[in-house]
């Protein structure tokens, strides 16, 4: 059975990967709105936060699984929809961001 900090996790990455792509277009474009649409995102990826650890989640284990995954989202964001490059030195450490969630998830 899936814990249920695990579904709030996943909406804080999908929050906070929705407010990053506002957060470029704005970078890209300069609108307000865009901007508004990115803090909105982010509050709204902090309040799944909360009720991530309303749910039992431990601060350390939480915040790297959710820091992890944001993380690789945001990588395969710029360089999928934006076609930024990313350096090997960024691909290991989203390696080793998967890493240490197997590690988590075994432990």
């Amino acid at each position: 059975m899936i814990p249920k900090w695990i579904y709030f996790i996943l909406l804080l990455v999908v929050a906070e990967l929705t407010a990053n792509v506002f957060a470029k277009q704005f970078a890209l474009y300069g609108r307000l709105s865009t901007a508004a649409f990115s803090i909105l995102g982010f509050i709204a990826a902090n309040i799944a936060w909360l009720f991530a650890l309303r749910t039992g989640v431990g601060i350390g284990k939480g915040f790297i699984v959710g820091a992890v995954l944001s993380g690789i989202g945001t990588v395969l964001l710029g360089v999928l929809v934006y076609h930024e490059r990313v350096s090997s030195t960024a691909l290991v450490g989203v390696v080793l961001g998967i890493v240490a969630i197997a590690f988590l998830s075994a432990g």
